[in-house]
């Protein structure tokens, strides 16, 4: 663009939760009019779109109906209708990520295929089409313990995805077909996320490494950038650029890979979207993930991905044993902190693990921040 009338530039979103609304809240710097659909009401993104959909983002219908008047599209979740989606990119919408890559995206199994296709580095898995020919396959001594059993659909946030250590855990096998993987001997657990843009230019965030929550199997803390080697940091950036490139894709890509203890880095999964993984960057970084996407969708230059200062990201969880109406406990304690960002999702009501917000600690002494993290974790709980 040689000229931008920003008064005219509309982005319709599909999906209305925290990633919707921290992406309306970069749009607003540039004047961006967002038009959020998603099932639930009370969204967060309910009160700040210009405007709001109440519908399912599953229902062929309801997505064609949401989408025939707008000029782009975008998710902010996988879990929408594809068939709805290529109907609206044969009519000229332009929808970033594109169809065709949220349809392997959406399911585990051909993820996995994609990655052998195309010579991405993975752990080593078999297709298995449904629980009882998972068990059959064990019974016949086929398979062997422990191993890691992944739905191909509707997998999130920690869903979908059970450890199987022995016989004991038979009962945790999950149904429908799956992937079952090897257990990898994980040094770290790291993340590059990564922009493409439509003339095939890339740009990749510093690498993060994170450490997952044991029960709700969420991300718990994030470190950015990762403490790695420089010649890890590079094949990891590398891995996700050969990723979005094999993809086709436009919009950005997180890339979750495990670096296990003999050096190799393998791709885990990945979300054609804003993640959890990059929301240091608001802060930490010279644009953030959001601010990147936008310029993805808009045909902007890529921006600068420097990272500022150190950061680290605390996820906020609601307290186990308490649902209803959310109250957050010790936040004035939090804010007092200097470096200390807390951003609080909108949710009226809290469940065990639910996401409910993320505080983002900057600056230059790790130690420090270390344990102004520990202290965030331990002070500001949400209970009901």
């Amino acid at each position: 663009m040689n000229s931008v009338e920003t008064s005219k530039l509309e982005l319709g979103i599909l999906g209305g939760g925290q990633l919707g609304k921290m992406l309306i809240e970069a749009a607003s710097d540039w004047n961006i009019r967002c038009h959020v659909l998603d099932p639930d009401p009370q969204a967060s993104c309910s009160k700040l779109a210009h405007t709001f959909v109440n519908g399912s983002f599953a229902d062929y219908d309801t997505v064609y109906q949401f989408g025939k008047n707008l000029d782009r599209l975008t998710i902010e979740i996988e879990h929408v209708n594809v068939a709805a989606l290529h109907q609206l990119e044969k009519e000229g919408k332009q929808i970033f990520p594109q169809p065709a890559v949220l349809e392997i995206i959406q399911d585990k199994g051909k993820q996995k295929a994609f990655y052998e296709y195309n010579d991405l580095p993975t752990s080593n898995y078999q297709y298995v089409d449904s629980k009882e020919a998972l068990i059959e396959l064990l019974e016949e001594e086929k398979l062997s313990y422990p191993f890691v059993q992944k739905t191909c659909k509707a997998g999130y946030d920690g869903k979908g995805v059970a450890v199987i250590k022995s016989k004991d855990d038979i009962v945790s096998l999950l149904d429908g077909p799956c992937i079952i993987e090897d257990v990898v001997d994980i040094e770290k657990e790291l993340s590059v996320i990564v922009a493409r843009n439509r003339n095939g230019n890339t740009s990749c965030f510093p690498t993060v490494e994170m450490e997952f929550h044991p029960v709700a199997n969420l991300v718990e803390f994030l470190l950015a950038p990762a403490n790695i080697s420089e010649a890890q940091e590079e094949t990891a950036k590398q891995i996700a650029i050969d990723c979005i490139n094999a993809f086709g894709m436009t919009g950005i890509l997180a890339v979750e890979m495990f670096l296990t203890r003999n050096g190799e880095i393998l791709i885990n999964e990945v979300a054609p979207r804003p993640h959890n993984s990059g929301h240091h960057t608001i802060e930490a970084n010279d644009v953030s993930q959001y601010q990147q996407l936008l310029r993805c969708l808009f045909d902007l230059p890529l921006g600068s991905t420097k990272a500022w200062q150190h950061a680290i990201m605390v996820n906020l969880l609601g307290e186990p044993g308490y649902s209803g109406l959310a109250k957050y406990e010790g936040l004035s304690d939090c804010l007092s902190l200097e470096g200390v960002h807390v951003h609080l999702y909108g949710k009226q009501i809290t469940k065990p693990y639910r996401k409910m917000g993320h505080v983002t600690i900057i600056g230059d002494n790790i130690q420090a921040m270390r344990e102004k993290a520990s202290f965030v974790r331990e002070r500001l709980r949400i209970i009901a």
